[in-house]
C-alpha cells in the first residue's frame, strides 16, 4: 500500500467515514485488485503512484472498460494529489456520491445492539414462534 492509499484509508475511506459506506481495501474484482471498493455503490477508488507516470495508460484505460462492463466506476487518483489536496479529493468522492448513489448506506451489520439485546431478541422471537 502507497503512502497515499494509506492516508486515503485512514482519513476518508476507513469505518465508514465517507457517506456511511462501507469500502474495503485491496480486493480481487475480476482479474484485478482493486485499491479500495465499495459494493453498495459499484465504486472503485484507485491511487496512482509513480509506477503509473512510466506505464502504459492504456492499460488503465482497459482495466476501466472491463469493470465498467461489469457496473463498477473508476474513480482515479494520483498518489500527489491525495497527499498535497485531500480535503479535494474527499469532497470529490462525496460529489460522485451524491450524484450517483441509487440506494442510502447500509445500517450497520448489528444495528447497534449489543450482544445481550440480540440474544434476547432471538430468544423472544424464538418464544414467540413456540406459542
Amino acid at each position: 500500500m502507497t503512502k497515499g492509499e494509506a492516508c486515503l484509508w485512514k482519513y476518508v475511506l476507513r469505518n465508514r467515514k465517507m457517506k456511511g459506506y462501507q469500502f474495503r481495501r485491496q480486493r480481487p474484482i475480476l482479474n484485478f485488485i482493486a485499491d479500495f471498493i465499495c459494493l453498495d455503490l459499484l465504486l472503485i477508488i484507485e491511487v496512482d503512484g509513480i509506477s503509473h507516470d512510466f506505464g502504459d495508460p492504456e492499460l488503465d484505460k482497459e482495466r476501466d472498460k472491463k469493470l465498467l462492463e461489469v457496473g463498477f466506476t473508476t474513480l482515479r487518483f494520483s498518489d500527489w494529489m491525495v497527499l498535497n489536496k485531500i480535503g479535494d479529493v474527499q469532497l470529490m468522492i462525496e460529489e460522485w456520491i451524491l450524484k450517483n448513489a441509487i440506494c442510502p448506506p447500509p445500517a450497520p451489520a448489528n444495528g447497534g445492539d449489543s450482544l445481550v439485546s440480540r440474544k434476547y431478541f432471538d430468544r423472544v422471537y424464538f418464544d414467540l414462534i413456540l406459542i
